[in-house]
């Protein structure tokens, strides 16, 4: 994770040094023009080794220090760029292409409502979501089929494949509130019972082990589609997001249950959808998420709860997540959390 962002000469006048709290979450705030945008799309731009977008920013020096104390240098001279890596007094040049292996990092920018199909034209974002989740949601219903299976030379105890089997059921209970689950084939006893196991100890072998796999497989998914659904049904009012037989993301309106297509939805409530599809299922594991301006199109209200949510997953996914915003709202109760940009640069 990193420790602090440090630039010098950005816009050839400005100044920052930007502690990061310890912990998962931290906010920057400051007033329009300060430059907050244009420093976190190029961090994350370093981190991609996206160097063409990282030249063309005017600024003379930036640095990144990670928590085991190493320090990225950027240095831009005239977009000629020196790229190195400083620890224990030691620096070393860094290869664009190995600069995504430092830190994963994903950019959730203002601009989220749309994306370029690489032609020059736009389409709905919440549109191309939305399909993804579903076509991940229906591989995961088609692959239900479990087929018990074991190349596992490993000898288990009767007491270890129980033990397997009682981890497996809790995650398949867990799973199957993401709208599907394993197929448990005939002839089995699902959870089985001690004597179960050791009547049929090799043919419960091979059925413990291929849950595993599949619980192995399929719980961080079946864990994102439930926090993401419990985020915006938290969060929206007067419906409820769910996923239908077919595996599709729709709205049920809580009273007259009326069907609502996202589509349909307001622009505040796809922004909430998107930010959080993208925080659950896009951000790797240990991985630097930047968010600018998340209260685009939203109330106060629930400008005063994304960080509180934010916080939760970033903690489940150990995430290190930057918030850059102007709303006060956003940071809400947590601005020991927060650092206001002001330029060190007094000439």
């Amino acid at each position: 994770m990193l420790t602090k962002i440090a630039v010098q000469g950005l816009f050839n006048e400005l100044d920052y040094e930007i502690p990061l709290i310890d912990g998962h979450l931290t906010f920057i705030h400051a007033q329009n023009g300060f430059g907050k945008s244009t420093l976190m799309r190029l961090v994350y731009n370093i981190l991609q080794g996206n160097l063409e977008d990282v030249r063309v920013v005017p600024f003379e020096r930036l640095d990144l220090v990670f928590d085991d104390q190493s320090n990225l240098i950027v240095e831009n001279r005239n977009q000629e760029l020196t790229i190195l890596m400083s620890k224990n007094r030691l620096e070393e040049p860094v290869d664009a292409d190995d600069l995504p292996s430092l830190l994963g990092s994903l950019y959730i920018g203002p601009e989220r409502m749309y994306l370029s199909d690489g032609m020059g034209n736009l389409k709905p974002s919440i549109d191309v979501y939305m399909k993804e989740l579903s076509d991940s949601i229906r591989r995961a219903i088609a692959d239900s089929e479990v087929v018990p299976k074991s190349e596992d030379s490993k000898k288990y105890t009767d007491a270890e494949l129980d033990e397997i089997f009682k981890n497996a059921e809790a995650k398949i209970n867990f799973i199957r509130q993401a709208g599907f689950q394993p197929s448990i084939p005939s002839g089995y006893r699902f959870p089985p019972s001690r004597f179960d196991i050791s009547d049929n100890h090799e043919k419960y072998k091979a059925l413990a082990l291929t849950l595993k796999a599949y619980t192995d497989t399929y719980y961080h998914f079946a864990e994102s589609i439930v926090v993401y659904l419990d985020i915006v049904n938290t969060l929206f009012v007067n419906k409820t997001v769910e996923i239908n037989d077919k595996g599709f993301p729709q709205a049920r309106m809580d009273r007259s249950g009326t069907v609502i297509p996202i589509s349909k939805f307001s622009s505040g409530e796809k922004q909430i959808l998107i930010m959080f599809y993208l925080l659950l299922f896009k951000a790797g594991t240990d991985s630097l998420v930047i968010m600018d301006e998340p209260e685009v199109s939203l109330h106060v209200s629930w400008q005063q709860q994304i960080g509180k949510f934010v916080s939760d997953v970033a903690r489940i996914r150990n995430l290190q997540v930057i918030i850059s915003t102007h709303s006060p709202s956003v940071i809400h109760d947590d601005w020991d959390k927060t650092v206001e940009l002001s330029s060190t640069r007094t000439d």
